[in-house]
């Protein structure tokens, strides 16, 4: 694949065919004042170092080196770079809640959309980890499975909504299944998920799977989004409009706290309430450094790769070659009839 990485300079070759235009000008205009000193067979006997395809010639050097600097600045890339890096950090395993109860709005501007800031400045502080992200509600899926490249997952985020699990629910054991599964077979790494979800209509086993997960060598981090007292749902029909039960009831989403922390428990990691705030990134970013670091070596990809150094050699060769070559001949060439 071929691309310009600024390709709004390229633009600037409008105004190639008038530096091209106002050139014959300038050069007819001085053919013709020459003109009025004689005749041209003459004067270039008088003149015999005088050389005019040498001055044309270093015209269309500076006008080609021109183009070329227009190609140059605007970045031209093509093809795919492939680099070694090493980094030192852990495995981790994050699962985000996308049920419909994430919608409410006792965190601002909702749970989903704070869930998801915070997993950003999360994924910023653990850069040099390998990260996978799951999205569950009454099913999980892997959304990005483990990869060292943390600002892909930011990517992911922007997708992130309760349309990805079609199934309502909050399976927090089989996310927790899966993460296990998402995990690299490298025992001297360290491995740790962290579970973002409001806990209500738990379907049960999380405990246990926890637990298990525990044995395996897995931290379970639980990050509770919401509060006990709860909020409205609001519904598709509008801002203002909330979900009701079939008495007519608002349904109110609370925060199973008591459910997440005991979660965490079993899972040997930390519970924490999220809010609008850095604390809840704080105290998972203390509790993740316990972990022992590993260092690790991965492939990182680029899509497009500069090619602009080439240009700027060409570009200098160019005009190199321009300020070497003379209006006027060189006495030392004089026999070597190179522009004749």
């Amino acid at each position: 694949m071929f691309r310009f990485g600024n390709p709004e300079y390229l633009w600037l070759f409008t105004a190639m065919p008038l530096l091209l235009a106002a050139y014959l000008y300038l050069n007819i205009r001085k053919r013709r004042d020459v003109q009025k000193m004689g005749r041209l067979s003459t004067l270039r006997m008088m003149m015999p170092e005088l050389s005019l395809k040498r001055s044309y010639l270093k015209f269309w050097l500076i006008f080609v080196a021109l183009c070329t600097g227009i190609f140059l600045v605007a970045r031209p890339q093509f093809g795919t770079k492939v680099e070694t890096v090493e980094k030192e950090g852990i495995e981790l395993v994050v699962a985000m809640d996308v049920s419909n109860s994430m919608l409410a709005r006792d965190l601002s501007p909702d749970r989903l959309t704070c869930a998801r800031q915070i997993l950003s400045r999360l994924i910023d502080v653990r850069k040099n980890d390998k990260v996978a992200l799951i999205v569950f509600a009454g099913e999980a899926y892997v959304q990005m499975p483990l990869t060292s490249d943390t600002q892909s997952a930011k990517i992911f985020l922007h997708t992130i909504d309760p349309s990805l699990v079609p199934v309502q629910g909050t399976a927090i054991a089989q996310a927790i299944r899966l993460g296990l599964s998402s995990f690299s077979t490298d025992k001297e790494v360290s491995k740790a998920m962290v579970i973002i979800t409001d806990g209500e209509d738990h379907e049960g086993n999380a405990s246990e799977a926890a637990a298990e997960a525990a044995k395996a060598g897995v931290m379970i981090n639980v990050l509770g989004v919401g509060s006990p007292q709860g909020a409205p749902l609001p519904d598709n029909k509008g801002s203002n409009n909330y979900l009701a039960d079939n008495e007519g009831n608002v349904v109110v989403s609370r925060l199973n706290e008591e459910m997440c922390m005991e979660i965490a428990r079993n899972g040997g990691g930390l519970y924490v309430r999220a809010d609008n705030s850095n604390r809840a990134i704080r105290a998972l970013e203390a509790q993740l450094n316990e972990l022992e670091t590993t260092r690790t070596a991965s492939l990182s990809y680029s899509e497009y790769d500069e090619q602009f150094p080439l240009l700027a050699w060409i570009l200098l060769v160019i005009l190199l070659a321009e300020i070497l070559i003379y209006d006027k001949k060189n006495r030392l060439f004089r026999n070597v009839r190179l522009f004749k």
